[in-house]
């Protein structure tokens, strides 16, 4: 039973750094996509957005999510009274929230509409590495 906790948690990570590889980049394609002025340029942000989303940024949650649960259902004895697997799993759902904020972003600028500034994007684009950082920590030294 050990060995395949272990290929759950490490297909959970996978998808976890995949995940989040296509959060710290489709950010910074909106950052791009918002100053861009010429027809060909958004059409080719509006391509790679759209491929970036439902190729690595969809699948990706998935795949973390599932595992995550997965891992979490067979070790739920030994962490539901871990304050830190709470503050975790408020940190999920956020990045969550996240994730389907930039597919309203992503059809947003399908349509030609780009609802923020520049600065905006700037700034939302560091909200995974923060809740990264909260995340790891978390689960590596489990403070609580």
């Amino acid at each position: 039973m050990a060995g395949a906790y272990l290929w759950l948690k490490a297909f959970h990570i996978i998808g976890v750094v995949t995940w989040f590889a296509a959060m710290f980049y489709l950010p910074r394609l909106f950052v791009y996509h918002s100053t861009t002025e010429d027809e060909a340029g958004r059409a080719r942000f509006r391509m790679m957005e759209d491929k970036l989303y439902r190729i690595i940024m969809r699948p990706s949650m998935l795949v973390a999510v599932v595992f995550g649960l997965w891992t979490l259902y067979l070790s739920w004895d030994a962490f539901a009274s871990s304050i830190w697997l709470w503050i975790k799993l408020a940190g999920v759902v956020l990045l969550l929230g996240y994730h389907h904020y930039c597919a309203r972003l992503v059809r947003a600028f399908a349509e030609d509409v780009s609802p923020h500034s520049e600065r905006f994007y700037r700034m939302f684009n560091e909200l995974p590495a923060l809740l990264l950082v909260l995340i790891v920590i978390l689960v590596v030294v489990k403070p609580f």
